[in-house]
């Protein structure tokens, strides 16, 4: 085959040091500082097109030494009009489009000789460079390609109409053949583990065939089918070439060796030409084929002679690669096409399926076989609820369990896929007749459940061009890869492994995955919605039984209570000369107990009316609310001094009007109450946004009194807390904030406050819901 081998083991500046597997994975082939003989190489200056490197071998294809061209204005040797093609050719978006250019340097002595110039932009390290290739162009009375045009229109037709992919690159492989002359053409497809199958092929009748033969990935290292992969076409002529240097090695205008990724000329590994004389092949091309700019095979052409092929037949075979691929791509696409709709009305029919009133995953039980050919498995599984449950050909509830077990401990990602599960968990060999693949998706809302795939072992031989194992030899104890020396037939059994899965089912188990996801979560929201809807119904009945036994509790205690108190003034009145100091002392402090529960009694039995009452809701004018407010505190305003500020009238809102008195009441008492600065005041106003006009107003009492601590912000809102002493500030019974809560709450608002302790706090309230 004409390819690389994965790692080259010969260091190109010290031909006789073995490079070891590491050193290999990181030999630089896009700059070997080197081309081939057949051509000569110049590196120019953009926009000067000064010669800045130069291959050393102008003097036999040239007649003038390399070192005279160094540092010369590439146009003191050649015909002006040439200059102008060339410079004309770099106002290209893609200077290659001008390729090939007719040349006909005016150096050396003798005869003029005509060139194919071949021009590439080279961008690196912040330096534009342009290669200029010159190979000498054939003379065209002597260039004989057989029927040419008819070569490519022919191709053209058959392409398009080839009714099978083999028949696609047989007559590709054909029609190369036509036009280059070469002894044997390939076509070579990679596989997803880029190890290369030869699947059609051109011949000499007298060579050994290749057709139908597997080569290892190792053949063609992932820099080398990067290369392949931004470059057509490239051409070694002469097997046996000596590499002609480039001089200097590293470009005066970048510092770094020049990058030959681009280049027709580019010289090759020493491992690769060491593996094509191994092979016994003295000339070889290789043309890619692309899929998605990705590199899907080659065309793979040997001759046992060296052979130069002329630049304007290596473009015809460009093309005919070219339109090959776009062949493949419309063949595959519409085969995967077809083949995914069919996985998509499958993925359908379950997905719809999954919508009905059972559980999570019984509806696919209940559809075995669409759920098996949702992704062409044999057998299938559930593990739900530590549950397992098969359809089809799949592991009995024992292994099953094994197989779950393993995907928990070992497997973190939400889909896992393997055509040969025993390469991942060496125990499943013994499973193999059910579960050589698999492919599983994990519901993590379930607990580590899972839905399983499974395909079983399909036992199939596969012929190697040469034992594939051979490049690997030990030297010294350590890994050393040599070129193979024999490429004769090598036949293997594959075994533990199933059909591999396709994308196309791998996202339809995706899309699986994702219904029962959301399936699960619609499922967990309805259940908890029913939860705490009941919830709800629980809480409002016993705030409700609350509030009533609230009621009763204080109303009943209320008699009793007045009872206590009379019988205390008696005991003062008519028995005081009786007692001693002591005896009074006690029946004065009964008596004001029995006040202060009074006092407690009054606000339980007011918060269990603001709970039961229904609200008088009305269209309320806030600035009349507000001033019967204030005069209801307005002895205590002028007693503390106190400034009030209302720096604009308030609206009109639909409200209860005589709750919102109550706020405003308990609010203003508060900022009355609790604040010892000499100079006094009390903010009350609204808010509005100007973002969102239907945003309810927020309404604030704001003052400058002695502050809260935000670790007590939720406590001032609970029934009888009180973050003073009893009789300090004035007192209180600690319901007040808790009323108003409930008012608020009630009109389907929110309260909150901000305060810095020691200099302020506002209370904030909305009467609607935002």
């Amino acid at each position: 085959m004409n390819q690389f081998n994965k790692d080259y083991p010969i260091d190109v500046k010290n031909p006789t040091k073995i490079i070891d597997l590491t050193n290999c994975e990181r030999e630089p082939i896009h700059i070997p500082g080197s081309i081939q003989p057949h051509g000569v190489l110049f590196v120019l200056n953009i926009p000067s097109l000064q010669i800045t490197q130069v291959s050393n071998n102008t003097q036999d294809l040239l007649g003038i030494a390399p070192e005279r061209l160094l540092q010369q204005d590439l146009a003191a040797f050649l015909p002006a009009e040439q200059i102008t093609e060339l410079r004309d050719a770099l106002q290209l978006a893609e200077v290659e489009a001008a390729n090939p250019l007719l040349i006909t340097p005016q150096i050396g002595h003798g005869e003029e000789q005509a060139f194919d110039g071949v021009i590439h932009r080279v961008v690196g390290h912040e330096q534009e460079l342009l290669l200029l290739e010159l190979e000498v162009a054939p003379d065209k009375h002597k260039l004989h390609v057989p029927n040419f045009y008819q070569i490519m229109r022919t191709s053209t037709t058959v392409l398009q109409g080839a009714s099978s992919l083999f028949d696609l690159c047989q007559f590709s492989a054909e029609a190369v053949r036509k036009l280059t002359g070469f002894d044997r053409i390939m076509i070579y497809r990679f596989h997803e583990d880029w190890h290369g199958e030869v699947i059609a092929e051109a011949r000499n009748e007298d060579m050994e065939p290749y057709l139908g033969l597997h080569y290892p990935a190792s053949d063609i290292p992932s820099q080398a089918r990067e290369l392949y992969r931004h470059n057509w076409l490239r051409l070694i002529a002469d097997v046996a070439y000596q590499p002609a240097a480039i001089i200097p090695t590293d470009s005066p205008l970048t510092q770094h060796p020049l990058n030959l990724s681009s280049a027709v000329l580019r010289s090759v590994s020493p491992m690769h030409i060491q593996y094509l004389k191994n092979m016994g092949v003295a000339a070889s091309m290789s043309i890619s084929i692309l899929k998605d700019n990705q590199l899907w095979g080659l065309i793979s052409c040997h001759h046992n002679q060296p052979k130069f092929v002329p630049y304007t037949i290596r473009a015809a075979c460009e093309f005919l690669g070219q339109l090959l691929s776009l062949q493949i791509v419309a063949r595959e696409d519409v085969d995967d096409y077809a083949y995914e709709m069919k996985i998509k009305d499958r993925q359908a029919q379950v997905l719809a399926a999954m919508r009905g009133e059972h559980g999570h995953y019984q509806q696919l039980l209940e559809r075995p076989q669409q759920l098996l050919q949702l992704v062409g498995a044999q057998g299938a599984a559930f593990f739900f609820d530590d549950s397992y449950t098969a359809v089809g050909k799949a592991p009995d509830a024992t292994d099953g369990r094994r197989i779950v077990a393993w995907l928990q401990s070992n497997i973190h990602a939400d889909i896992f896929v393997t055509d040969s599960l025993s390469r991942h968990w060496p125990e499943a060999e013994q499973l193999k007749e059910r579960a050589s693949g698999l492919l599983a998706i994990s519901i993590p809302s379930l607990q580590s459940s899972y839905v399983l795939w499974f395909r079983p072992e399909v036992i199939h031989e596969v012929t190697w061009g040469g034992d594939p194992h051979k490049p690997v030899q030990t030297q010294e104890g350590s890994p050393v890869l040599h070129p193979r020396t024999s490429f004769a037939s090598w036949s293997e059994t594959v075994n533990l492994q199933s059909q591999p899965w396709k994308a196309v089912e791998v996202d339809a188990a995706r899309a699986i995955r994702s219904a029962i996801i959301d399936r699960v979560l619609q499922d967990l929201v309805e259940q908890r919605a029913r939860d705490l809807q009941e919830m709800n119904k629980f809480l409002a009945d016993s705030n409700e039984e609350l509030d009533a036994f609230a009621y009763i509790v204080s109303h009943d205690l209320k008699e009793p209570l007045r009872g206590i108190t009379n019988y205390v003034h008696i005991l003062k009145e008519d028995y005081a000369e009786y007692l001693d100091a002591e005896g009074v002392g006690r029946l004065n402090t009964l008596l004001h107990l029995t006040q202060r529960l009074d006092i407690l009694i009054d606000s339980l039995l007011h918060y269990s009316r603001v709970g039961r009452v229904n609200l008088a809701f009305a269209q309320t004018d806030l600035n009349a609310v507000l001033e019967n407010a204030l005069a209801m505190v307005q002895n205590r305003i002028q007693e503390k001094q106190m400034i009030i500020r209302i720096p604009r009238p308030l609206p009109t809102v639909w409200c209860d009007r005589a709750r919102i008195g109550e706020i405003f009441t308990n609010l203003i008492s508060n900022a009355l109450k609790y604040n010892d600065k000499p100079d006094k005041w009390i903010e009350i106003g609204y808010q509005q946004s100007a973002a969102d006009p239907q945003a309810p107003l927020v309404f604030y009492v704001r003052d400058n009194g002695i502050g809260i601590r935000d670790r007590y912000f939720d406590l001032i809102f609970q029934i009888f807390k009180r973050l003073h002493g009893r009789d300090k500030f004035d007192g209180g019974a600690g319901a007040g904030l808790t009323i108003v809560k409930r008012i608020v709450e009630r009109h389907g608002g929110k309260i909150w406050l901000e305060s810095t302790y020691g200099e302020g706090t506002t209370f904030y309230f909305t009467l609607q819901e935002g």
